[in-house]
């Protein structure tokens, strides 16, 4: 349970009256109402495109100015922010309010140490000299939990791992002491277990502070896991706003309860029926050498993989789990050759002969290059920009030699590729910058599946999308699974998504699988401390469901 606001009769921190913002002749935000009070987490969740970060970006005064307030006004402790000059208003910023982002390496400045970016702050807003500057961030270091703060004072953003840079955001929000916290989705990017220390964090701080919090996330799990009070945003609009308690208990608008329900893992174990072997692992190894010096001499490895045996039935999904730097997506890479691998061995079974993948040349593994596709998690940057989405998917059959070589019947065929994966005839068209992001992903997978292959290695292909999107593309990959009976490679750190897609699955961890077998007896009776560990830093909402 979050804490509760001690006092609901006090002032609101913040009171947003009927704003509404305008592009052109376009609407983007319509009459959005509503109030934070003193040590509230208010939870502000939505789709992408709904609205959610312009609001937070108008509390903050830090509009483009192409965008106009045509209504409504925002109160920060009484006072109108609309009203106030420029200069007063970074006054404000830091010291009332502060904000944090999604993805704390771009907000960095990758040639400052991340000390120096928090004593910025402290300079810059209370005038602190330098050695006074410095003693506080270190404090503050403590306080969000970064280990030896003073020796981390030095480093740089690229030496913190992701959750330490997440809390270095945190730290330097916190720096001015501002009254409201402006989390915008700050775990989306994390490991389970990263996001569960930080949000343990965030209600420590509250608690600590007495500080008020908007969360902004599309995440239900970590909404039912911080907030007191939740508000809805569609198109625009808030459509629903409500106690979480009432929220989840009994939600009204039917945008909510879709919502929810594509939020809520499915909990269905698909049956473990023996079926042949496609791709089966053994003792596989790839080793990073580490250099150093002058002469560049290598000094030692990092084991990225150790070890590793994993076997992938025809037809079957094998989830691999883990937290970042496990060595998940360097498994993915060896499979399609994109890495040299150290030892060990690859063996795909075409037409029931192995062939060892880590031993072929490239000349010798293009021809099964059709035979092995990968979906990434990034769809944007896995799209030459420069090229249709025709030309995109007729690439693949071009250069490997399937399908028809003529143009009428590609074109035929791409067509039928978009319709088969909810898109349009007419998109071959169009440019990846015209898509969503669950519509690219969608275009990523009608590329891969235009070479018609028999595995799919799937690299945390649902971790940058909504939960309604995600929801749409695990079911497509679920049909074309049952259609074309192929196999999954399924790399996540999702474990709310397991269960509905695969049929076993492997934890990795520090470049070795720590534990494997069908997902139900893994879901639900753990062996292994890792696993265990994992599961249980999913949010509460989530481990009830698995």
């Amino acid at each position: 349970m979050t804490q509760k606001p001690e006092n609901n009769a006090a002032q609101p921190v913040l009171e947003v009256n009927q704003l509404s913002l305008k592009v052109g002749q376009q609407d983007l935000l319509k009459a959005v109402s509503f109030q934070i009070q003193p040590s509230e987490i208010f939870a502000l969740v939505g789709e992408s495109g709904s609205g959610k970060s312009l609001t937070s970006l108008a509390i903050m005064r830090l509009l483009p100015d192409a965008i106009r307030v045509t209504q409504g006004n925002i109160q920060l402790n009484q006072s109108d922010l609309f009203s106030l000059p420029e200069s007063k208003m970074q006054r404000i910023r830091g010291q009332q309010v502060a904000m944090i982002f999604q993805e704390p390496m771009t907000s960095l400045n990758p040639v400052m140490t991340v000390g120096e970016q928090v004593a910025e702050v402290l300079r810059l807003h209370l005038g602190l000299n330098q050695k006074t500057a410095r003693a506080q961030v270190i404090a503050l270091f403590d306080e969000v939990g970064i280990p030896s703060a003073s020796e981390r004072y030095d480093w740089y953003p690229h030496q913190l791992s992701g959750g330490q840079k997440q809390r270095v955001m945190i730290a330097m929000a916190l720096a001015c002491e501002p009254d409201l916290l402006i989390a915008d989705e700050p775990t989306t990017a994390l490991d389970v277990t990263i996001q569960a220390q930080v949000l343990q964090l965030l209600k420590k701080i509250r608690a600590d502070r007495g500080l008020s919090i908007l969360f902004i996330t599309h995440d239900m799990g970590v909404v039912y896991e911080m907030a007191d009070r939740v508000a809805v945003m569609q198109q625009g609009q808030i459509v629903e706003q409500a106690e979480k308690e009432t929220f989840f208990a009994n939600p009204k608008h039917p945008y909510t309860q879709k919502l929810l329900n594509d939020a809520i893992p499915k909990r269905i174990f698909k049956e473990q029926t023996s079926a042949e072997k496609l791709l089966n692992i053994q003792d596989l190894t790839v080793y990073f050498p580490i250099k150093k010096g002058l002469f560049q001499r290598t000094v030692g490895f990092v084991k990225a993989v150790d070890g590793v045996c994993l076997s992938i039935p025809k037809g079957k999904t094998l989830a691999l789990v883990g937290e970042s730097g496990s060595g998940k997506s360097t498994i993915g890479q060896a499979i399609l050759k994109l890495i040299d691998t150290t030892s060990g061995e690859v063996n795909y079974f075409n037409d029931a002969e192995p062939i060892d993948l880590a031993k072929l040349s490239e000349r010798q593994m293009k021809p099964l290059r059709k035979k092995i596709q990968v979906i990434f998690q990034d769809p944007f940057s896995a799209l030459n920009p420069r090229m249709t989405v025709g030309e995109i998917i007729r690439e693949g059959m071009t250069s490997l030699q399937v399908g028809p070589q003529d143009k009428a019947s590609q074109n035929t065929r791409i067509q039928s590729l978009l319709e088969q994966v909810g898109l349009l005839a007419e998109h071959m068209q169009r440019y990846p910058h015209e898509f969503s992001g669950g519509q690219r992903q969608r275009i990523g997978i009608a590329r891969a599946l235009a070479v018609e292959p028999e595995l799919i290695i799937c690299d945390e292909p649902t971790s940058a999308l909504d939960v309604s999107v995600r929801a749409q593309v695990l079911s497509l990959l679920e049909d074309l699974q049952q259609t074309y009976q192929m196999s999954y490679l399924f790399i996540t750190h999702d474990l709310s998504i397991i269960p509905a897609i695969a049929h076993e699955v492997a934890v990795m961890q520090a470049g070795k699988i720590v534990e494997q077998g069908p997902v139900e007896a893994i879901m639900k009776n753990p062996q292994h401390p890792y696993t265990q560990a994992l599961l249980n830093s999913a949010p509460s909402l989530i481990r009830q469901v698995i």
